[in-house]
């Protein structure tokens, strides 16, 4: 039994296409975190705009976001990892996926006129609409999608 955790192998993709939705999906990603981190001090003002939260939790909220975020992009990436990590990182893009849509569902619903939808942050200030929700629906395929296609497994010792 081995004290300290092993990096181990990714799974290779189920198809070529698979790859290509993940690095797509780590695309858009990081995007978003760079200009998220960018003016990551304006963010959590941008989150209570949302009126789901007060300030003191959404800071929790911009912190938890950005990091999901971050930490789904070794998974898409194929890095060497943990089991652990790789199902971590698995999961987070299905969180930031779940989230953005919530997001995006919830200031539709809301009727309030957003200026910024929070997507980039508080660098580029892009309204929210339908638009969002298809572009979160997409975001969700594409979580889908890489984890059907690089599910992490776990190798068996003989």
């Amino acid at each position: 039994m081995s004290f300290f955790v092993q990096p181990t192998l990714p799974t290779p993709p189920k198809t070529d296409a698979t790859r290509a939705a993940s690095l797509i999906f780590a695309a858009m990603l990081l995007i978003m975190v760079v200009f998220q981190l960018f003016s990551f001090e304006k963010f959590p003002a941008v989150l209570t705009v949302f009126s789901f939260s007060d300030e003191a939790l959404s800071k929790v909220w911009a912190a938890l976001i950005v990091i999901f975020e971050v930490a789904t992009l070794p998974f898409l990436f194929s890095m060497l990892l943990s089991p652990a990590a790789r199902v971590a990182g698995m999961v987070s893009g299905w969180v930031v996926a779940t989230w953005w849509l919530f997001v995006s569902l919830w200031t539709l619903m809301s009727g309030h006129g957003m200026e910024n939808s929070g997507l980039l942050g508080a660098t580029f200030p892009i309204m929210g609409g339908w638009w969002m929700v298809f572009f979160c629906i997409g975001l969700g395929l594409l979580a889908a999608w890489t984890s059907w296609g690089m599910w992490p497994r776990l190798s068996k010792k003989r």
